[in-house]
């Protein structure tokens, strides 16, 4: 059967940005990559994060585009002199400081087939690169990823660390928890065919958050593949607080829901499990409360089961996070769950975006 006009310009664009491992002569040839990185207020971070990226261990051609919103802080000054000191390094404008415009502008703004796409406090390993042009020639994916490796350095911080790969915290999603090689809905930031986002028109800016996951589904839906392998692993720094926790765990409910909104069919079990507890122990409670005492066992079953797995799945923390964990549990997942139930109609929807308005 012929295909379709779409699913025809899609494959002319595989064959024009196709990885191509051999030359002539049988040699290898490794392609050329594009980094890009939306940054905004993160003088703390840019530095080591780029020069993680510009000493990678990988022996073909490498640019780096860094597309810059209004700061409060250093970074743009840090940014300008980092593209002073070496010529793979470009710097951007990014006048909203959001990160889907920022990552659209620094796409545009690249030169090469294989855009890579790293945060301003990642931390990547040497080997990162390399890895994920191996695997996208290995695999025939149009995006690749790893595993977001919380690390921890406070007690709260380790605490957290630990939520965020483990599946009571998390669920199943093998970015966060690791596991053997093979197709995903979505991984933590990406390596990309440039064809694959000219495809799908590069990131919706109207997704604040989300905007990866809600990318990928567009991806996959025009016939490409999202592949995973634990080869490819970056260091992530969790919140370093409850109240920071909650805000972050809140926004991406409420975003996900969006996501369900905007393509139907989308929300699993995984996704329903945070809001439909919150229903259920909001239930229980006010059941309690008007006099019906077995209402009760919702919430507290919850609690139970909450301290029964943080022992589990706190082995070998120290106690001072160890401690921390069933309070860590239930923020994320609660906050989850309320975010998602009253995530408003018209958030997603466009809306214009004033020079340096914060993104929240």
């Amino acid at each position: 059967m012929k295909p379709s006009p779409h699913v025809q310009r899609a494959m002319n664009q595989e064959t024009q940005y196709a990885v191509k491992p051999r030359s002539n002569s049988g040699e290898r040839t490794w392609p050329a990559v594009s980094v890009v990185m939306p940054v905004l207020n993160e003088q703390r971070h840019l530095t080591e994060a780029v020069r993680g990226i510009l000493t990678q261990d990988y022996p073909g051609e490498l640019e780096l585009v860094l597309a810059v919103g209004p700061c409060r802080d250093r970074t743009e000054e840090i940014a300008r002199r980092l593209a002073a000191e070496d010529p793979r390094v470009l710097v951007v404008a990014n006048p909203t400081g959001r990160t889907p415009q920022g990552l659209n502008i620094a796409i545009k703004a690249s030169q090469y087939s294989i855009i890579v796409r790293v945060d301003g406090h990642s931390l990547l390993p040497s080997d990162y690169v390399r890895a994920a042009v191996e695997t996208m020639e290995e695999t025939g994916a149009d995006n690749v990823g790893g595993i977001m490796a919380a690390e921890g350095v406070t007690p709260f911080e380790k605490a957290v660390a630990r939520a965020m790969t483990s599946k009571l915290g998390v669920g199943n999603a093998r970015f966060h928890t690791g596991g053997e090689a093979g197709e995903v809905e979505t991984v933590y930031l990406g390596t990309f065919r440039r064809s694959a986002l000219d495809r799908v028109g590069g990131y919706d800016e109207t997704f604040v958050r989300a905007q990866d996951w809600e990318m990928n589904h567009r991806i996959r839906e025009t016939g490409g593949r999202i592949f995973f392998t634990p080869r490819m692993r970056v260091t992530y720094r969790p919140r370093p607080n409850l109240r920071a926790l909650a805000k972050q765990y809140f926004h991406t409910g409420r975003w996900r829901r969006v996501v369900g909104r905007e393509h139907q069919g989308t929300l699993n079990l995984r996704y329903l499990a945070p809001p439909i507890a919150v229903v259920a122990m909001t239930a229980g409670a006010v059941a309690g409360v008007l006099g019906f005492w077995p209402g009760w066992l919702l919430p507290g079953g919850y609690a139970a089961a909450i301290i029964v797995g943080a022992l589990v799945e706190g082995r070998g923390l120290p106690p001072s996070a160890w401690v921390r964990l069933p309070f860590v549990y239930a923020t994320m997942h609660v906050t989850w769950g309320v975010g998602f139930l009253t995530s408003p109609p018209r958030l997603g929807q466009p809306t214009p975006v004033k020079p340096g308005e914060p993104v929240h």
